[in-house]
Order: structure tokens, then sequence, then C-alpha cells
């Protein structure tokens, strides 16, 4: 099944869980978690994308290169100026189970500008 969600106005945490249960097959009356599902999520409106409280001036992403003391820090204002698609596949990927069927579910995420 084929779910249409606008995000445009609604809190990120709120939308993103609610894709990781669809994709997840949650809402299928079939629902079998070693499965990897059959729904998929298209997402519109992702600019009007908001965040609760002072995240959007507080909220950070980190990534480790690999040397030690190499860690580097992005603000939440300047990835969503960038790349506002990323920002929530990244918190839709957290909130998916970490196994080899993630990278399957999140093949059937499309965000749509």
């Amino acid at each position: 099944m084929e779910y249409n969600i606008d995000v445009k106005g609604k809190p990120m945490g709120r939308v993103a869980s609610e894709i990781a249960i669809i994709l997840q097959g949650k809402k299928n009356a079939s629902y079998n978690p070693k499965d990897a599902g059959t729904d998929s999520v298209s997402v519109t409106g992702i600019k009007g994308l908001v965040l609760t409280g002072k995240k959007t001036r507080q909220k950070m992403y980190y990534k480790h290169t690999g040397p030690l003391g190499h860690l580097k820090e992005r603000k939440f204002v300047d990835v969503f100026e960038k790349n506002p698609a990323w920002v929530l596949r990244h918190a839709v990927r957290l909130m998916l189970p970490k196994n080899k069927l993630q990278a399957v579910r999140l093949k059937r995420l499309k965000i749509v500008d």
C-alpha cells in the first residue's frame, strides 16, 4: 500500500516515528517481524518540517572520521538548509530496527520536495 504524508507544519519526531511504523509493516493485519513489509511512503512538503522547543538552534549531528580527536559537528540549521530530505531520512533510519532489513525498508521511503 502507498501512503502519502504531507509533513508541512508537523514535528519531525512524530512524523519520523509514524513513517518507521509504516515501513516496518505494522499497519497491516499480516505483520510479521521477520518480513521487510510491502508498504511504501511518499513524503511531501519537506521544507515545512518543524522542530519543537529550542532544537532548531541546539540540535547537532556528530560524525567521527576515524583518527583520534576528529569529531565533526554540524548544526541542524545548516544541515536542514542544505539537504532537508537527509534530516528526515536520518531520523527514520534511527527509528527502524538495526538489522539487515533496515536498508530494504528505507528504499521504500520517497521524499518529494
